[in-house]
């Protein structure tokens, strides 16, 4: 179990909006409440929201702070899709089912552009994403995809952008090509969770901090969570605890490695400078195995991303690790003062496939494999959905298989970190 704390890790993120967030109180005592949600990440507070405002009584527990976790912590790249891509989904669920997925998506997107104005908060959205291909043979995964978007899925506002026009978009000569989304965005994560948190109690919900839950068990009449305080009676459990959610659930826990992640922010840049990196302001991430991804901040930083190691650990010095990666990105950047470097955990599937179902009043999401920001939001729906009596959604989800890790997470990883180093291989060569 990895060790949690009851302050935020020192990332960019809560360096420049910590102060701004409310210390929540630690469960005491016995709750009854119809829905209770383990986890005060993206896809736990989305769910509580949405249940919160459709009349649910909704009690979240956090172990430690709401969005302590991947959610507050991430590259803040809300782009559409999933880990795995399409093609294990249309495996999976065939043509005509994958569509209804994929409208799902682009209904979070939609929607997250709405919540910051609905429930006044501000997460400092930016519109636009590019995915980008390094070697010339990864260009045509970028064709594919802009005509596979088109022709199976109805979505034609993907735009292919050639390596003459690159420049106009990323300082970089990094590039062959690049595929824009304009229903991409990039955004503060943290924010975005301290808003989603705020509107869940104005609904009337109760959010809980530093009270982790020791175990839970099934009742007569649905679901006692324990914690070292207190406890809580439920109708409804829904864990939302993605990497988190080792000892908790052994059976959901076997279907996902905690991977490390990590990235930098630099020192505010020259305003000049900044605008000259990404001139459209477009958040970038590579189609690489193991991608680089970056987007500017509102206050002139770059802030980038582009390591993980499969061992669960974090480099001792984030800075030196990520450096070599930014400036191969950027080289008029060499050198640049790193005044941020921070990392964290994300929940892999081992098809990087989201892993999201029910077992009778018990409900779970996870399994979003480093790519959460929308797809925990479109998930959330699902549950949120089947709760309320329309499972449609959430039947879709639970036709996905997603495996155990063969050997568990101590054999998981070391098979994993070698399979690692072979694509990143195929990435030079």
């Amino acid at each position: 179990m990895f060790k949690q704390s009851a302050q935020h890790v020192a990332s960019y993120y809560a360096g420049t909006f910590a102060d701004a967030i409310p210390l929540r109180p630690t469960l005491r005592g016995t709750q009854d409440t119809e829905v209770l949600i383990i986890g005060a990440g993206f896809s736990g507070l989305h769910t509580a929201l949405r249940l919160a405002l459709a009349g649910k009584r909704v009690c979240l527990l956090e172990a430690s702070r709401v969005a302590w976790a991947a959610s507050g912590r991430n590259g803040g790249q809300a782009l559409l899709g999933w880990s795995c891509d399409m093609p294990p989904l249309e495996k999976a669920l065939g043509q005509e089912r994958t569509r209804r997925l994929w409208d799902s998506m682009r209904w979070a997107a939609a929607e997250l552009r709405a919540l910051p104005g609905r429930h006044g908060f501000d997460i400092d959205y930016r519109p636009g994403s590019l995915w980008t291909a390094v070697q010339p043979r990864r260009v045509a995964v970028l064709q594919e995809a802009q005509e596979e978007a088109a022709q199976k899925w109805g979505y034609d506002a993907l735009r292919l952008i050639g390596r003459e026009e690159l420049p106009e978009w990323i300082a970089s000569p990094r590039y062959q090509a690049a595929l824009y989304d304009p229903e991409g965005a990039h955004l503060n994560p943290l924010k975005l969770a301290q808003g989603l948190a705020s509107a869940i109690e104005r609904a009337g919900g109760q959010i809980f901090e530093q009270s982790r839950v020791l175990d839970y068990r099934e009742t007569a009449g649905g679901y006692l969570a324990r914690t070292d305080q207190g406890e809580v009676r439920s109708q409804v459990l829904v864990l939302a605890c993605n990497a988190y959610v080792d000892r908790l659930d052994p059976q959901l826990s076997a279907r996902l490695l905690p991977v490390g992640s990590y990235q930098v922010a630099t020192a505010p840049l020259d305003p000049q400078l900044a605008r000259s990196l990404l001139p459209r302001n477009s958040c970038v991430i590579d189609n690489q195995f193991v991608p680089d991804y970056f987007r500017l901040t509102p206050d002139q930083r770059l802030l980038f991303g582009g390591g993980c190691t499969y061992l669960g650990g974090i480099p001792a010095d984030v800075a030196k690790a990520t450096r070599p990666y930014l400036e191969r990105v950027f080289p008029q950047l060499r050198g640049i003062e790193l005044e941020f470097a921070w990392g964290g955990h994300i929940d892999v599937s081992m098809r990087r496939t989201p892993d999201i179902g029910r077992q009778g009043q018990r409900y779970w999401l996870q399994g979003f494999s480093g790519h959460g920001v929308l797809p925990t939001l479109a998930g959330a729906r699902a549950v949120s959905d089947a709760i309320l009596g329309d499972d449609e959604l959430l039947a879709l989800y639970q036709a996905i298989d997603n495996p155990r890790f063969p050997g568990g997470s101590l054999l998981a990883a070391p098979l994993e970190a070698a399979g690692k180093a072979w694509y990143r291989l195929r990435d030079i060569v």
